[in-house]
């Protein structure tokens, strides 16, 4: 997939992500093609297409992964195979491999010796998910984000202020191509791994860290990773932590959702949540879909 596609899915999402919010509104009611495609103002036939050639599902396949129920079905699932996944970093039968990350972690104070004069390369470039930010140092990713329209500065903002005293460099051409390499659907070929470079306290990057694990197609619950990393009582400042992830997907913070089964509170929007856990699923649960209609 050349940039010029990365180009085409980006602008597919704006729409996609309208039709996505109009379905989460009214799943229950069971709206139909012709319903969904007005909401984007398009012909269903228009419609259709452009959601088939984003998520390769229909869109009304793509609804009924939507419903309350199939989600309560893949967290319960995710529950019985959350120590084995977790523990060994796997991503379990699917055909798709987890993206091969590694950290380099940096404490508050590791920070204040050796962050100020950093020089980090940053760019705004297309992705599946709309355009996104991506910055890097020499040593590896230290932020991704996705920018919404009308966003640009605020998200640069955030780059900034996470990396204060540091030297920032425009460099597109520099960091677009790992974009595309983040994002591709043969990722799990790859044999280099993505190295991030992240700064947070001892408990963020727990929380961080047991995210990566998380196999892909597979949600769990705030409650579950607080008690996977020993601190049961303490979801709520899991979900805190989860917040604040300064890597949007390769930290897989998407994949983390109510227990009820409910998806909702995205740094990035819930829109985009669940169009990132959607289009896992569709790599994961391909038979689920397929006898969908």
């Amino acid at each position: 997939m050349d940039a010029h596609d990365y180009s085409q899915l980006s602008e597919d999402f704006q729409r996609i992500e309208k039709a996505i919010q109009f379905i989460e509104e009214n799943f229950k009611s069971q709206p139909t093609l012709d319903q969904m495609a007005r909401s984007v103002h398009l012909s269903k036939y228009h419609f259709d297409r452009l959601f088939k050639r984003w998520a390769g599902i229909s869109p009304i396949q793509f609804m009924h992964f939507m419903t309350l129920d199939y989600t309560k079905k893949r967290l319960v699932e995710s529950k019985s195979l959350l120590e084995t996944a977790l523990d060994a970093g796997l991503s379990g039968t699917s055909r798709l491999h987890d993206l091969f990350v590694t950290f380099e972690a940096m404490t508050p104070g590791d920070f204040k010796k050796r962050g100020s004069g950093l020089q980090i390369s940053f760019g705004v470039c297309d992705s599946p998910f709309g355009k996104c930010l991506l910055a890097t140092t020499q040593r590896g990713i230290c932020y991704l984000g996705f920018v919404d329209s009308g966003r640009r500065s605020e998200i640069l903002n955030q780059l900034f202020d996470t990396w204060p005293g540091s030297e920032f460099i425009e460099n597109p051409a520099a960091v677009c191509p790992i974009v595309h390499d983040i994002f591709r659907i043969d990722h799990q070929q790859s044999k280099r791994p993505f190295t991030l470079q992240i700064k947070g306290t001892n408990f963020q990057i727990n929380v961080w860290k047991a995210l990566l694990n998380i196999p892909m197609g597979r949600v769990v619950s705030y409650q579950d990773i607080a008690s996977y990393i020993g601190r049961p009582k303490a979801f709520r400042a899991v979900a805190n932590a989860i917040a604040i992830n300064p890597v949007a997907y390769l930290i897989p913070c998407h994949r983390v959702i109510a227990k009820s089964g409910k998806i909702h509170q995205y740094r990035w929007g819930s829109s985009r949540k669940k169009a990132l856990i959607g289009w896992e699923a569709v790599n994961t649960a391909p038979n689920y879909f397929e006898d969908a209609s």
